[in-house]
């Protein structure tokens, strides 16, 4: 088997073969095949497309090039949740801990956050005491025991998708429906679980920004599962502005936390219903989507998922009186009121703009080495649909520095003012797969 042949065949809309498509996922991750040579192949994959089937052993090659977490020890149907990223996007911190309250174990690997997009793991290492890292042996029993646990990616998880990311990155190659699919799919089947639910973001902050390319993506990881025999379900949700209020770590620990107690968070808590929904029905908990978000309303309600909440962190070396005294996470030196400078309507509030200035102020990271501020983040206080008098506070920026202009017009530019309010906003716009 050539590679130059393997590239000949794509690059004239040819199907690849499971064999080839293995063969260059685990020469590649040996270090057998140049980088070159790879690039030419994925371009020729972004020009010409991959059917279903290949994308899927795709997925699967990579899935195998590195560890694979068993989860057979953990009892019950093991159901993790996945987002394509988005600013202020809390909804693990807030949907973990009530599915586990209803009984779904929860056995989660999640990331840290790089540019502007938040990580959970950075969010939960905020919380005083949080310990991320725990032995294979103290996650299954915690999932076991309280049926939650949650702990950073292992490092040898889908190697292969780590190079291929990499490479894509520099080579113009990152915006490939097949590419992202089986990149996100082949993690997410490497952690062991046995169904999925996916948060798929679209809109301006977003990386998918129209409701087609969205809905290409979903349907192609909901494939992608049944290929490889995962119940998938993908939720399509918006990001056409930062979910609830609060972008930045330990604000959006705050922010969690009131959800988790019953304050309602429009769009928050719409989405994070809708997501524990369809994992609590992949888990066998309940029968149908309308009687899981009932029964998760009324979770929330009776405080068992707030009370989830606290042990869950107990478990995991945290403070969990922070749930009482919020006071207690880190708190930034500095708030600075950012001013409206006309009036209007909200019509718009560019969430990337948004997570830019909260990385500026501290809260992320531009490279992977980057030390992140717990404290620091922005704090939304008016959104789309909201009435505005030249004056009133748009959002406060919370920082340990000194100066923060830079920020302060990134999040100026951000909103956009309309004389006429705009139509409400959907929050939910599809879900594909069926449970």
């Amino acid at each position: 088997m050539r590679m130059v042949d393997i590239i000949h065949k794509k690059k004239n809309g040819q199907a690849l073969t499971r064999e080839e498509i293995e063969y260059v996922v685990n020469g590649y991750t040996a270090g057998d095949i140049p980088d070159y040579q790879v690039s030419a192949l994925l371009m020729a994959i972004c020009f010409q497309g991959m059917n279903e089937q290949e994308t899927a052993d795709l997925t699967q090659a990579m899935t195998n090039s590195g560890d694979k977490v068993d989860l057979s020890a953990i009892e019950g149907v093991k159901v993790d949740k996945h987002s394509t990223g988005g600013v202020g996007d809390k909804i693990s911190v807030i949907v973990a801990p009530l599915v586990a309250a209803v009984g779904v174990p929860v056995a989660k690997m999640s990331g840290r956050g790089l540019g502007h997009t938040g990580g959970t793991v950075d969010k939960l290492e905020s919380i005083p005491g949080f310990q991320i890292e725990l032995t294979k042996e103290q996650f299954i029993e915690h999932v076991n025991k309280i049926k939650i646990a949650l702990v950073g990616q292992s490092g040898n998880l889908a190697p292969a998708d780590k190079k291929l990311y990499a490479l894509r990155d520099v080579t113009g190659t990152v915006e490939s429906i097949p590419l992202i699919a089986s990149s996100i799919m082949s993690k997410k089947v490497a952690s062991g679980a046995d169904s999925i639910v996916l948060d798929v973001k679209v809109g301006k902050g977003a990386f998918m920004k129209t409701l087609d390319q969205a809905r290409a993506l979903a349907q192609a990881m909901v494939n992608i599962g049944s290929n490889l025999g995962r119940k998938t379900v993908a939720v399509i949700t918006d990001m056409n502005q930062p979910l609830g209020y609060e972008v930045g770590n330990a604000n959006e620990i705050k922010e969690a936390i009131e959800v988790l107690k019953g304050k309602e968070v429009k769009d928050l808590s719409t989405i994070a219903l809708t997501i524990a929904s369809h994992m609590t029905v992949l888990g066998g908990i309940y029968s149908s989507y309308d009687e899981a978000y009932s029964a998760l309303l009324s979770t929330i309600q009776s405080g068992r998922a707030i009370d989830k909440l606290k042990e869950f962190i107990e478990a995991q070396g945290g403070d969990p009186a922070v749930v009482d005294h919020p006071e207690r996470l880190p708190q930034a030196q500095y708030a600075y009121e950012v001013k409206a400078e006309a009036s209007g309507y909200v019509t718009g509030i560019d969430a990337e703009k948004v997570g830019i200035a909260a990385m500026l102020l501290g809260a992320g990271r531009r490279t992977k080495e980057d030390t992140i501020d717990y404290s620091a983040g922005v704090t939304l206080c008016k959104k789309i649909g909201d009435r505005v008098t030249a004056g009133d506070t748009l959002c406060v920026m919370h920082t340990n520095k000194d100066n923060a202009e830079d920020a302060r017009s990134r999040l100026i530019s951000a909103y956009s003012l309309g004389s006429e309010k705009p139509e409400e906003v959907q929050y939910v716009y599809e879900v594909i797969g069926e449970e």
